[in-house]
């Protein structure tokens, strides 16, 4: 059914969501998409704009340059969030939250993005979930075991979904509102003040800003919603993950226009990969090798992990390593070793490149983080002093993306095989699933679509066997991995509804004439 309250229409799915649909959360929902809607649309004009210089081979549109040159530092932060050497992710659903917040890793980011399926139902009870566990009452009986809270918990964060994402559920004087307003308005209305009484704070993490004016966005709503609350000005502390190529061009910049309300930069490697095949998609001599091959030490990866360092510390701020997506293996103890042995070393990179923390996955591999980055910091909370004064990156080594080669037929095949397991799954209402012992989320996903619509158009686009990656090619491989896909799916006892549909979409994403900007879009629309 629905309802209208002051101007906004609910497609209200359960009864449930009348404990977050209040009155006062909504009005707040309302009075932020009056005030920043319009500005929201530029913001994604201007992202259009961009992409199309890019396209036609000109340069970044760099903005108005932050003062670089002045020695200013973002504000202090409270004493919570200096020790953040582990933090792990994960979807909003409330088996993961209880389990997250108990793993003994420093933080939690609870995510409404891109390891969520932004379905009404996970929206709405994602929500039901933070209030219980903010409260620390959330519990789960499930199998006959029962989860409840330890005493000490993760320290909780809140990833909204990106700038681009609508809610379709809710409108507001005839237009969707804001995905990123919805999810935050209403986590920040509900919680905050119960948070800061508990001697902690509404923490987040923002996705997908591509320059400091959307950043500038985000701070301007800080500020009007810890107004109508009655809460101090910087009361927020929000991280930025710099997950586009564009917002590596302008990390200073983001940190200065959030610098009241910053807790740092994060190094998303996932989505940062797919942005750079996304933005320089029509680049003949643009061609990036097998998902597999592109490391952290590859060199354009290199370039952003040790420039955000040095940027961050330069201006007090935490620097956040990435996710690494290994999981433990069970049943095989040797492959388990080898992916733990994975996880060893990149946090130990991490930590030696200056990084505070790192993400995981998983609850089992909080500890072997945590190992690592107490080997570097010892009994420091984070190593904010540590300037990188030896690090000089330039616009090229930002821009030098090696490596090119090999493009295989098992890297060909995995992304299709990826991307149609992960979509089926995205579908039935699961956005963050095991691949291949590997956690896989929207930002991988977008990898293997985009890697493979690229290698079809780009002349460098060949195997290493000498066979180009074309049209027909990509379509008898979709045959193949879908029968591969739905097999491994009905061995784990999960239903094959979506996968044929899951194939369809993957073929289209992958072969449009036009590229698709996120799979997610065309996605949603789809949902309940």
């Amino acid at each position: 059914m629905t309802i209208v309250i002051e101007g906004a229409t609910i497609a209200l799915g359960e009864m449930a969501a009348q404990r977050i649909l209040t009155e006062g959360a909504l009005d707040l929902v309302i009075r932020l998409h009056r005030a920043f809607e319009t500005r929201r649309q530029a913001l994604l004009g201007e992202r259009t704009t961009r992409q199309l210089t890019l396209d036609m081979g000109g340069a970044f549109l760099l903005h108005t340059r932050a003062p670089l040159d002045e020695d200013w530092r973002v504000f202090s932060l409270p004493a919570i969030l200096h020790c953040r050497r582990v933090e792990i992710t994960g979807p909003v659903e409330r088996k993961m939250i209880i389990n997250a917040l108990n793993s003994g890793a420093d933080s939690y980011m609870a995510d409404f993005e891109d390891s969520n399926t932004p379905n009404w139902a996970n929206q709405i009870q994602g929500q039901i979930n933070l209030m219980d566990a903010v409260r620390g009452t959330i519990s789960l009986e499930q199998n006959g075991k029962q989860y409840k809270l330890n005493d000490k918990v993760a320290t909780l964060f809140v990833r909204p979904r990106g700038l681009h994402l609508d809610e379709k559920h809710v409108l507001v004087d005839g237009q969707r509102v804001s995905g990123a307003i919805f999810d935050f308005a209403l986590f920040f209305f509900h919680n905050a003040k119960e948070l800061i009484a508990r001697g902690s704070g509404p923490f987040f993490y923002l996705p997908k800003i591509e320059s400091h004016l959307e950043a500038r966005w985000w701070n301007d709503i800080f500020i009007m919603a810890q107004d109508e609350l009655g809460i101090p000005r910087g009361t927020i502390k929000a991280t930025v993950l710099i997950e586009t190529i564009l917002a590596a061009f302008e990390m200073d910049e983001i940190l200065y226009e959030l610098r009241e309300h910053s807790a740092g930069l994060n190094a998303g490697r996932w989505d940062y990969i797919f942005s750079c095949i996304k933005k320089f998609k029509a680049n003949r001599d643009f061609c990036l090798a097998d998902r597999s091959r592109i490391t952290m030490t590859s060199p354009f990866m290199r370039a952003y992990a040790l420039s955000l360092v040095k940027v961050c510390h330069k201006r007090g701020a935490p620097a956040i390593g990435g996710m690494s997506a290994l999981i433990p293996i069970k049943g095989d103890a040797a492959a388990n070793e080898k992916a733990l042995a994975g996880v060893r070393a990149d946090k130990a990179r991490d930590a030696a490149d200056g990084f505070d923390g790192g993400w995981v996955a998983h609850p089992g591999l909080v500890p072997i983080a945590m190992e690592e980055f107490v080997k570097v910091l010892g009994d420091r909370p984070n190593q904010w002093d540590r300037q990188r004064d030896d690090v000089n990156v330039t616009a090229a080594d930002l821009l030098n993306f090696q490596p090119e080669q090999p493009i295989t037929e098992a890297g060909l095949r995995n992304n299709i095989n990826v991307g149609i397991h992960y979509l089926g799954s995205w579908l039935a209402g699961n956005g963050c699933v095991p691949i291949h012992n590997l956690m896989e989320d929207a930002a991988t996903a977008e990898i293997s679509r985009s890697q493979v619509w690229q290698w079809v158009r780009s002349p460098k686009g060949v195997l290493d066997d000498g066979r180009k990656v074309t049209v027909d090619l990509v379509r008898a491989l979709i045959v193949e991995e879908l029968f591969k896909v739905k097999a491994s799916v009905a061995a784990s006892g999960d239903p094959l509804a979506t996968y044929e549909r899951a194939a369809e979409i993957f073929e289209t994403m992958s072969l449009a004439e036009e590229y698709p900007e996120f799979l997610t879009l065309s996605l949603y629309e789809q949902l309940d």
